[in-house]
């Protein structure tokens, strides 16, 4: 069976950081949603073109229609041979339970959902280090908190499955990544 991994963990925590380790060192896909969403776009699929309708009009894309488009994304034949990374989905419980029954039908599973857990003061720290103009404390901290809504129903979802390892995503990455590996390689 293949390591099916998603991770969490709220801005500046360092998922990605370790995605890129974790790929230079396991044979699973790395998906972004981020990443899907352009494709489709670019493509002009029919998932893309409903997905443009509701951002052009400044909403939020519908979970059937992301959903659907991970759903694609996890048949294609490198997501099958070699498991796969979520990074950015599932965003709530609904795109959970959708995950969790898809990869049912398919005789998979979540292998586990790595969350990077890191303290406010150090995730404004990091977030004010990139430098970008619209990040100031008040944005940082409203993106935290709207952040904390999604993610942390999410934590508790995936500890009541079972699957849930926390990673202390403080400190060097190295020790980060050490811990990251333990679980991994604990994985059947």
């Amino acid at each position: 069976m293949t390591k099916n991994l998603i991770l969490l963990g709220l801005p500046g925590a360092g998922k990605g950081t370790q995605a890129e380790k974790i790929v230079a060192d396991y044979p699973m896909v790395h998906i972004s949603t981020g990443d899907i969403f352009r494709a489709n776009l670019r493509d002009k699929t029919a998932l893309g073109e409903k997905a443009r309708a509701f951002m052009d009009a400044g909403n939020l894309v519908p979970d059937e229609i992301t959903n659907a488009m991970v759903a694609d994304r996890l048949t294609q034949p490198d997501v099958v041979k070699n498991g796969f990374m979520l990074d950015g989905y599932p965003r709530n419980e609904e795109q959970a339970k959708f995950l969790d029954q898809f990869l049912a039908e398919h005789e998979e599973a979540v292998s586990a959902t790595l969350y990077f857990k890191v303290s406010d003061d150090v995730l404004v720290q990091r977030l004010l280090g990139r430098g970008r103009a619209d990040d100031t404390k008040d944005v940082i901290a409203h993106r935290l908190e709207v952040n904390k809504k999604a993610n942390l129903p999410l934590v508790d979802y995936y500890e009541k499955h079972n699957v849930l390892h926390t990673i202390d995503g403080e400190g060097d990455l190295d020790t980060i990544y050490s811990n990251v590996k333990t679980v991994l390689d604990g994985l059947n």
